[in-house]
């Protein structure tokens, strides 16, 4: 995918003056609604960084019936947010699209249970129900099951499979014993609901080894022989992470950030305050490089579903490092 670049890369820099001066269109879509999980992207608008690179950038909210890949397959976005284990599976499946970009270092994805339902390690899932989300979020969870031996068809040997919503109701009302939530968001709506942190108990990815890349920014291989179109992803790359940056140092003024933006007027300040500090952990590190040996993690991940894997061969050209290579140096 490197050497793909190169021809393009050249050509970008033969025009890269005039492409600064020039306001160029980038439609981002995100992978859920307006909120801190996406507060770098705002920042850089808010704040100039694009219009500093030249951009005219264009930040399209996700929801619960928006799926990232089906929309840049339409052409409804120049480059899109979403988990890696979608994006590989989406590449599998035929839509070749290519990781440019990293912000986010780690996982914040968990399985959240009632203490009370018996549960004190993954072995106790056996016979539980379990609420998941889909639109490609199901990946993680599966693989995990699948190394655990762990059928998703239920019965006392397996684990019943629940079509989880965008909230965390199943676990309040006592239709699972565990929901998915995250580090920055689903967790703390639980507990915002009356559960105390000793009423449960979590299981991170990342602590059981399953953790896979999120938030990566993808775009369709065919764009990235484009001179044009590799240049405005450069520049595209390099206010984002300046975005990042100044998240990560100013969470709260970040956080105030995302609420003007927030069309919806659905969020509050406490809880994207919070958030902010949460998703601060998660992209701190990170330079907006993909880390390969994390690349490498959450492919074997993947792969490892016995008879029924996420994806069942070995990616190629699923990433590059041309984009942030240049836009970082």
């Amino acid at each position: 995918m490197n050497k793909l670049l190169t021809g393009a890369m050249t050509g970008a820099m033969m025009f890269g003056g005039f492409a600064a001066q020039a306001a160029e269109d980038v439609v981002l879509q995100l992978k859920w609604v307006t909120q801190a999980q996406f507060a770098g992207y705002y920042v850089a608008l808010d704040n100039g960084f694009y219009a500093d690179e030249g951009l005219n950038v264009t930040i399209k909210p996700g929801g619960p019936d928006i799926a990232p890949a089906q929309v840049i397959a339409g052409g409804g976005a120049d480059v899109v947010l979403d988990w890696m284990p979608s994006a590989l599976a989406s590449r599998e499946k035929g839509l070749n699209v290519v990781n440019i970009a990293q912000p986010f270092a780690s996982s914040g994805m968990m399985l959240t249970c009632r203490r009370d339902s018996g549960i004190e390690t993954p072995a106790d899932f056996a016979g539980k129900t379990l609420g998941v989300w889909f639109f490609g979020n199901e990946y993680p969870f599966l693989s995990w099951m699948s190394q655990l031996g762990l059928s998703t068809d239920g019965g006392p040997d397996g684990v019943t499979v629940l079509k989880q919503g965008f909230n965390v109701d199943p676990i309040l009302q006592g239709q699972a014993d565990c929901v998915s939530t995250m580090t920055y968001n689903e967790y703390w709506q639980i507990i915002d609901a009356g559960l105390t942190e000793d009423d449960l108990i979590v299981f991170k990815y990342e602590d059981q080894g399953v953790a896979t890349l999120e938030d990566g920014m993808y775009v369709l291989e065919e764009n990235l022989n484009d001179a044009a179109f590799v240049d405005k992803m450069v520049r595209f790359v390099r206010a984002s992470m300046k975005g990042w940056k100044w998240a990560e140092a100013n969470p709260t003024e970040a956080a105030m950030i995302v609420l003007e933006n927030d069309a919806s007027g659905a969020q509050t300040e406490e809880h994207q305050i919070r958030m902010m500090n949460e998703i601060a952990k998660l992209t701190a590190g990170s330079n907006g490089a993909l880390d390969i040996a994390a690349y490498e993690r959450t492919v074997a991940s993947l792969m490892s579903g016995g008879s029924d894997p996420v994806i069942t061969m070995e990616p190629s050209g699923a990433w590059t490092h041309a984009i942030t290579d240049a836009a970082l140096k």
